[in-house]
Formats: C-alpha cells, structure tokens, sequence
C-alpha cells in the first residue's frame, strides 16, 4: 500500500472512487439525484484547481497500481489553524482491510505537519458506518453543522480527538494482518521512514508487549532495527534513521 499526495492527473480516479463510495454508502438517506448533484458539486471540473490549492489535502491510496481510496481535507484559520477531514472514501471492494484507518492516520499526520493546531472531521449525521468509523478511532462528536448538496440541506457531525495519551500521543490502534501473523498497530507510536512512517506493532491490543515495527509502506514487520536505532524494511527497502549520534562516522 502506498499513500500519497494526489496529483491533478489522479482527478478521474478520484471521481470514479467518489462515485463508487457514495452509491454504496449513501443510496440508503440520498436520492440518486442528490449523490449526481454532490459528485459535480465537489468533483467537478474544479477539481483540478482544487489538487493545486496550498490550503487543500488531497491523499491517495494505490494498491497494486490501483487507486482504492483517497481523503479531501483543508487548512483553515490563521494564528490558530484547524485541519479539517471532509471526506474519505474507500472503494467498497478494500473497505475492511485496515484501508481507510491507515488513510486516516495519514491525513492526520499530513495536517499536523501542515501546522494544524487541532483535526476536526466530517461525516453526515446519517451515514451510521462512517460515525461509527472516526468514534472507534479515536474521535468523539463535538457538534454539527449544515451542508448544503444541490438545493437540498443536510446535517454533518463535527468529531474532534477524544483519546490523546498523557504524553500526546493518539491511541488508535488497528488489529491487522501481516507476513501471515495478527498484530496490532500503534498509529500513535510511529518513526519517520524515508518512504512512509514504521508504526509500533504489539501481539494484544492492551499494548503490553512489543511485538515488531510495521511498514506503513508495504504493510510488513519483516524489518530489523540495529543499535543506533535504524530501522530498515526487508521487503521494501523503507528506512529510519538512527536515533542518536553514531560514533562511528566520526
């Protein structure tokens, strides 16, 4: 898996992933009309100014070559500034495979990055599956608010973090599997690497014992760490640099 910065020649596989995400999701509370007239309204032909805005995030994931999710969000506010989820999608067909969390965590890291103060994501109030998703990890509903799709009004849900660790850490964590065994993922507990972050992996979900440092580039704990705290991915070749000074390239 591979997450990255959208880019204005991804435009149709985002669309095309927009439209496959609302029809399975949406049918139930929108009418086919209202999920055409939200397609134009944020796919549009302004779509590919919008992948060229600063202020904008656009993330996508590729499996294989494919395009199977990506999230929209922006940057709003100027001395405190708010990073703001407004949608994720995942093609119904890689919804359960840890996808859309890893998407999320992503987007997260990428606007704190950016300078957010605080992370504020979206869901429309009807959609059970996408609330149950942001309160399972790591988010709870601080509010709502109106949106409008074509002539119609709709109510979104606004959910702010709820489980930051006294350290300040995010405690999501994910049950995944990986090289064929269970683990489970500390997307809080993560190490820079130079293609994707390496994220804490434990065999129970209380955290207790360490297991390994999962992949987020290819998915894998085949990976070794040396004493100075490098860590490098057999499989794909994504590093950490070491931790502290290394006396040997005095």
């Amino acid at each position: 898996m591979e997450i990255r910065d959208a880019t204005r020649s991804d435009a149709d596989a985002i669309r095309s992933i927009a439209r496959d995400s609302l029809d399975s999701t949406y049918t139930s509370f929108l009418e086919a009309e209202t999920i055409d007239n939200a397609i134009e309204q944020w796919y549009g032909d302004s779509l590919t100014d919008e992948l060229s805005d600063d202020r904008a995030l656009f993330l996508v994931v590729e499996r294989n070559g494919e395009i199977v999710g990506f999230s929209q969000s922006e940057l709003v506010g100027q001395q405190s500034k708010t990073g703001r989820l407004l949608w994720l999608h995942v093609h119904p067909n890689h919804r359960g495979d840890a996808t859309g969390v890893r998407l999320l965590v992503r987007t997260r890291e990428e606007l704190l990055e950016m300078g957010a103060d605080q992370i504020r994501c979206f869901v429309l109030a009807d959609n059970e599956g996408g609330n149950e998703f942001y309160r399972s990890h790591g988010f709870e509903q601080a509010g709502q608010r109106e949106v409008e799709i074509g002539d119609e009004t709709f109510t979104e849900n606004v959910y702010v973090e709820c489980d930051l660790e006294d350290d300040g850490e995010w405690g999501a964590i994910d049950e995944v599997e990986a090289d064929g065994e269970t683990i489970y993922v500390s997307y809080g507990e993560a190490a820079r690497g130079t293609r994707s972050p390496f994220y804490t992996a434990y065999k129970s979900p209380d955290r207790r014992d360490q297991y390994a440092w999962f992949c987020g580039a290819c998915d894998s704990v085949d990976n070794a760490m040396d004493a100075m705290g490098r860590i490098e991915c057999n499989r794909c070749g994504n590093r950490r640099k070491a931790t502290r000074w290394d006396a040997s390239y005095l």
